[in-house]
């Protein structure tokens, strides 16, 4: 048998005691003496299983099929830790193949224009007008030079644009003292003010997730340096939507001060705990999508892009301990996004000021940021192009229909100014 190739996905104990807390829900939420579903509200009851409303009233439907049949429930029962058994092992078939599978990423590293500590000008080339790409500081650049066929970077420099992208890098012992202003009145103004990117004229400015925050900030304190700017999936009211929105946001930001003592040890949020965090968002959805990989071909097309985001996803980059507090106190605790309360260099990001074209994309099925969060930045830039597309998060950048949902409009909006 051949050694793994991978850790992830990280962190991986988080992922198997989930699968193993689903299990057990879904025995709980039997009822003991009858072999069937509790009722909601009975003290047995968990929302563990089935993992949807539309799953539990499958579930429902079953059981009442079951007693109307004069069927022994104890049938039911075994049948349901059956079907959880098969799931197990399909999750383990799933992460044993992720783990073990051959692909590697072989994209060929483009130039270095200027370089600050670890954070690069990175120059996809390109012969028209230059696009400058700001990533988020807690995920690689990877995800938007993917690989062949999945790269917007590339396509961008394909289709009459110079492009170039700000790679953040790793916080080394300076950055880890860096604020948001140190980020953004700092490191991208010096960035957007480096030699080689003179003789290219104004820039749009393209950020992609948090990202976008940090580019509205450096464009509302240099429009001078613009021509544009686009933002994907970038949030702004961390509180818009439903309750559970906002009471996640706020849960969020309750776990801070527990967070304190590794901030003040390691100077920034490990990996892992962002790894964590995020999965908090959807824990479910993890097993569900590497038991799909275990029923993939290997060799298909599909497989290797799924591989290429798990290994984009799990080699993620630690956050600067003020930029975690700002970002889980300040955004997800008090909003100060949306309130107007949040200063870069003690002026308050508006986007009602901006002075430049603006290109909002939101993905409609975004389980990080929420689309009412991103809709509410595109209805406050004036005269912004506000574009909802039918797709997730990371599948809107990178996915099979990118090409078609986002590249072509961004580019048809870049073409225009």
């Amino acid at each position: 048998m051949s050694l793994p190739r991978r850790r992830g996905p990280r962190p991986l104990p988080l992922h198997l005691n989930l699968a193993l807390m689903r299990g057990m829900g879904a025995a709980l939420s039997l009822d003991p003496l009858t072999g069937r579903p509790s009722s909601p509200g009975s003290p047995n009851w968990s929302d563990a299983w089935p993992i949807s409303k539309a799953g539990r009233a499958e579930m429902h439907r079953i059981a009442r099929a079951l007693a109307e049949g004069g069927h022994d429930p104890e049938r039911f029962r075994a049948a349901v830790l059956r079907r959880l058994a098969r799931q197990d092992r399909a999750l383990i078939a799933g992460l044993a193949a992720y783990r073990r599978h051959p692909y590697t990423r072989q994209m060929p590293p483009p130039p270095v224009l200027w370089q600050e500590g670890d954070s690069r000008l990175l120059d996809y080339g390109g012969s028209g007008p230059a696009v400058l790409v700001i990533p988020s500081l807690v995920n690689r650049a990877e995800v938007l030079d993917l690989m062949p066929g999945h790269s917007l970077l590339r396509w961008l420099a394909a289709s009459g644009q110079r492009v170039l992208l700000l790679d953040w890098g790793w916080p080394g012992e300076a950055e880890r003292g860096f604020t948001l202003t140190d980020y953004v009145a700092g490191r991208l103004e010096r960035a957007l003010s480096a030699p080689a990117l003179r003789p290219l004229g104004a820039l749009a400015l393209v950020g992609y997730c948090m990202g976008g925050l940090l580019a509205l900030g450096a464009a509302l304190r240099r429009p001078d340096r613009l021509r544009g700017l686009a933002l994907l999936a970038t949030p702004w009211d961390f509180h818009a939507g439903d309750t559970a929105t906002r009471n996640r946001a706020l849960a969020l930001a309750a776990l801070l001060p527990g967070l304190e003592p590794l901030l003040q040890a390691q100077g920034a949020l490990p990996v892992d705990v962002i790894q964590t965090l995020f999965a908090g968002l959807d824990p479910w959805s993890i097993a569900a999508k590497f038991r799909a990989f275990a029923g993939m071909d290997p060799d298909s097309p599909r497989a290797h892009l799924f591989v290429a985001l798990e290994d984009w996803l799990n080699d993620g980059i630690p956050l600067a301990a003020p930029v975690a507090r700002e970002a889980l106190g300040g955004w997800y605790g008090r909003n100060e996004t949306a309130h107007l309360r949040w200063r870069i260099a003690g002026a308050v990001v508006d986007p009602a000021a901006l002075e430049v074209p603006a290109f909002v994309a939101v993905p409609r099925a975004d389980r990080i940021v929420p689309p009412e969060s991103a809709i509410a930045l595109g209805l406050r830039l004036p005269g912004a192009q506000l574009r909802v597309v039918e797709a997730g998060h990371i599948g809107m950048a990178a996915g099979g229909r990118a090409e078609t949902l986002l590249w072509q409009p961004l580019r048809a909006w870049l073409g225009a100014l």
